[in-house]
C-alpha cells in the first residue's frame, strides 16, 4: 500500500458509487457532513474510530470487514502462519455438535485441562494467532470427546469448551474473517446454557458481545443488558459481579460506537460500582481482569472512541500499562492511547512511540488492527509533509502498510 493508497476512503467510494448513492444522502446516514465524507474518500481524512467506521459500514449496508480489506495479505511469517490457521478452525466450528461423539481418542484429562490453562494464560493472553490457529481445533474435538464419554468431567468439558470458543471468537475476529467469530460466541453460549450457571451464561454473553460486527449493535447492546437483568438475583457471587460488570463495560463500548456517549459513561459507571463490590481475594473469574484497575483500561478505550483526546491522557495517567496482565491487554490498551495521542499535533510524536511499544508488545494484534493501519497510514501521509520519524517508518513496514515505490 502506498501512501497514496487511502484504503478505506477509496473502498467507500467504490461501494457507494456501486450502490449508486450520492454523497449527501450517504453522508446522512453516516452522520458526518458531505465535505467530510468527500476527504475520506479523496484520502485527506483518515477513519481511526470504530464509531465512524462502523457509521461508514451501516450507512453502506456492508461490514466493516468490506471497508478495510481484512483479512489483510500477510506482512511477515507469523502472519502468514496465523492466517493458515483458519481454515483447520473453520471446520472444526462446522464438525461438532454438543454430545456428537466426534469419534477419537483423546488424552488424558489432565493434558487436556493442561492445554485449557495454556490457551488462557499464555496463547490469548499474547495474541499468539499463529499457535491458536493450531491450537483450537484439535482441542476442540477432545474436549467434544471428554463431554461424551467422560460423565465425571463433563462439566469441566463445557467450561473447556467455553474458554476455547472464546479464543476461537478472538483469533478470527482479530484477523478479519466475517461471520466466524459469532458462530464461536452462539456455540459458547450454548455450553453456558448447559451449564445453566449464572456467572458463565454472563460470560457467554460477554462473548457474544465482543464478537458481534457493526450491523449488530443494537442487538449486542439489547442482549448485554438482558443478561445483566437475568443474573441480577446472584450478584453476592464475586463471579457473577465480574461477568455482569465485563457486560456493562461491553454495554457502554456499544454505546460509543453508536455516538451515544452518556449511555456509555452510565455503563462504566455501573461497572465501576460493581467493582467495588468485589472482595481483596477473588478469582479472576473467565481470565476477564475485572476489577476497579480495570475500568480504568476500558475508560481509555471509550475516550479514544468516543474521540476525546485529551480526556483520553487524562485517564492514561491512572493506568501503568506495565501492571496490565497479558501482552494482548496492554497492546490494546497501548494502541487506544497512541491513536487518541496520534490525533493531536502537539502530541503526535508521542503518539507513533506508543503505537510502536503497542506493535512491539503484541505484534500479531496490532499489525491485524483496522483503525492502527489506518492511523499508521494516515501518518505516513502527514509525513511525506512534514518531517517523518524512523519509528514511524518501520512501524509502516512491517504491518505492510509501507509507501511502495
Amino acid at each position: 500500500m502506498g501512501l497514496d493508497d487511502a484504503y478505506i476512503g477509496r473502498r467507500v467510494r467504490e461501494i457507494r458509487t456501486w450502490r449508486r448513492m450520492n454523497l449527501a444522502a450517504t453522508a446522512e446516514l453516516a452522520g458526518i457532513s458531505p465535505a467530510y465524507l468527500s476527504m475520506i474518500e479523496r484520502g485527506l481524512r483518515a477513519v481511526t474510530r470504530r464509531p465512524l467506521l462502523d457509521g461508514l459500514a451501516q450507512a453502506l449496508r456492508v461490514s466493516p470487514e468490506d471497508l478495510t480489506g481484512q483479512p489483510y495479505r500477510p506482512a511477515d511469517p507469523l502472519s502468514a502462519e496465523a492466517q493458515a490457521g483458519i481454515a483447520a478452525v473453520e471446520a472444526a466450528l462446522d464438525a461438532y455438535d454438543l454430545g456428537t461423539d466426534p469419534s477419537i481418542e483423546a488424552r488424558p484429562w489432565p493434558e487436556i485441562s493442561a492445554d485449557i490453562q495454556r490457551l488462557n494464560d499464555v496463547l490469548r493472553a499474547d495474541a499468539d494467532y499463529a499457535s491458536l490457529g493450531t491450537v483450537i481445533p484439535g482441542l476442540l474435538a477432545e474436549l467434544h470427546a471428554a463431554y461424551v464419554h467422560d460423565s465425571v468431567r463433563r462439566r469441566e468439558a463445557l467450561i473447556g469448551l467455553i474458554y476455547t470458543y472464546r479464543s476461537a471468537a478472538g483469533f478470527t475476529k482479530c484477523l478479519g474473517v466475517r461471520g466466524l467469530p459469532l458462530v464461536a460466541a452462539r456455540l459458547a453460549q450454548q455450553c453456558a446454557e448447559e451449564l445453566d450457571s449464572p456467572e458463565w451464561i454472563g460470560f457467554a454473553a460477554f462473548i457474544r458481545g465482543y464478537s458481534g460486527g457493526a450491523l449488530d449493535r443494537p442487538h449486542q447492546y439489547t442482549h448485554a443488558v438482558r443478561t445483566i437483568d437475568r443474573v441480577q438475583g446472584s450478584l453476592d457471587d464475586p463471579n457473577v459481579v465480574q461477568a455482569a460488570g465485563a457486560l456493562h463495560l461491553n454495554a457502554a463500548l456499544v454505546c460509543a460506537s453508536q455516538r451515544d456517549p452518556e449511555r456509555a459513561h452510565d455503563h462504566v459507571s455501573e461497572a465501576e460500582n460493581l467493582a467495588t463490590r468485589l472482595p481483596d481475594v477473588r478469582q479472576n473469574f473467565g481470565w476477564l481482569y475485572f476489577a476497579p484497575e480495570n475500568v480504568g483500561v476500558w475508560q481509555v478505550s471509550l475516550g479514544t472512541e468516543l474521540g476525546e483526546g485529551g480526556r483520553v491522557a487524562e485517564y492514561a495517567r491512572t493506568v501503568q500499562p506495565r501492571m496490565i496482565e497479558g501482552k494482548a491487554r496492554r497492546a490494546a490498551f497501548l494502541a487506544d492511547v497512541g491513536r487518541a495521542l496520534a490525533s493531536e499535533r502537539k502530541t503526535r510524536a508521542e503518539g507513533i512511540e506508543t503505537l510502536a511499544e503497542a506493535e512491539r508488545t503484541a505484534p500479531q494484534l496490532i499489525r491485524n488492527n483496522p483503525l492502527v493501519r489506518e492511523t499508521v497510514t494516515d501518518l505516513l501521509a502527514a509525513a511525506r509533509r512534514e518531517a517523518g520519524g524512523r519509528e514511524l517508518r518501520g512501524l509502516a513496514f512491517r504491518m505492510g502498510v509501507a509507501p511502495t515505490g
